[in-house]
């Protein structure tokens, strides 16, 4: 069944477990993902990415998305992620997603806290439910102020302000709030350390309505997610490395193979790797792997 976003992760905060969302820009990982959550009887999000729309736009992704997700035997929301031009969340609105995140990181905390300001009342007013960021999360590759590579031995300047994020989120009703506790975007060349202590101290903080999410899981030890999932978090944003997992499965597929391979069979492969690891790590998420 198609939800929003708060209507799944209030019962999931009670319950110490965060819900996954991952992204969908194919068939197979949209397919596969669901298939998944329910199997394990777990609400999933799955999303539309703003960078993902030259992949796949969704106008085209987005009418099966929503479809799949009300069909589903679990709760499903269908969401934008990092949508920073109104004109993308329009088309994604259109669609029929259910979720936001409005990601305004690029401007100032101030003028970021307005923006989101403006737009919740909105979104809320068509049954929506909005996602926020104030901090910008670097990428594995390079950081995103100024394009210079990223020390990740040392994200202290990228940590989420606790009395920040109490301010944007009882300013803006926004809810929910991506906190930045050491992950970075993409890939890691060392070996993430998550601050719990800060995901403590931001639950603490922000107003109770409000909930708390993560992105940058991918490559992150799994017994450190799932402390941040004690500590408060109730989303997880991850798909970086499932989506490579992928690739050296169908190879090892194709060279096991005594036959020719059609690409057909390479599809329904790759949806039934997507299933399995999707199970996985929706199950590290729930702190019952």
């Amino acid at each position: 069944m198609l939800v929003t976003m708060k209507e799944i992760l209030a019962e999931a905060e009670k319950d110490k477990s965060a819900i996954g969302c991952i992204n969908t820009p194919n068939m197979e990982m949209l397919r596969g993902i669901i298939a998944a959550a329910e199997e394990l009887n777990t609400p999933i999000i799955i999303d539309h990415a703003q960078v993902h729309d030259s992949l796949i736009p969704v106008e085209q992704i987005g009418p099966y998305m929503v479809e799949h997700a009300k069909k589903a035997k679990v709760p499903v929301c269908v969401h934008v992620d990092h949508g920073r031009d109104m004109s993308f969340i329009m088309r994604c609105i259109q669609a029929g997603f259910s979720s936001v995140m409005y990601d305004r990181s690029d401007l100032s905390f101030e003028e970021n806290l307005k923006a989101v300001q403006d737009f919740v009342p909105i979104a809320h007013a068509g049954g929506l439910t909005v996602e926020a960021e104030f901090d910008v999360m670097p990428s594995g590759e390079v950081d995103t102020h100024d394009g210079t590579s990223v020390d990740q031995t040392d994200l202290s300047a990228y940590m989420t302000d606790p009395q920040q994020a109490a301010r944007f989120a009882e300013e803006t009703n926004v809810d929910a709030i991506a906190c930045l506790i050491g992950t970075v975007h993409g890939f890691y060349n060392t070996e993430p350390k998550l601050d719990i202590q800060r995901v403590r101290d931001c639950r603490k903080a922000v107003k109770d309505d409000c909930r708390l999410v993560l992105h940058g899981a991918s490559g992150v030890p799994e017994s450190q997610v799932q402390q941040a999932v004690g500590a408060g978090i109730s989303k997880i944003n991850y798909y970086s490395y499932m989506s490579t997992a992928v690739p050296p499965k169908l190879v090892e597929f194709i060279n096991s193979s005594k036959e020719e391979v059609f690409y057909h069979e390479l599809a329904v492969k790759a949806e039934e790797i997507i299933k399995d690891l999707s199970k996985h790590t929706m199950q590290v998420f729930m702190n019952k792997n």
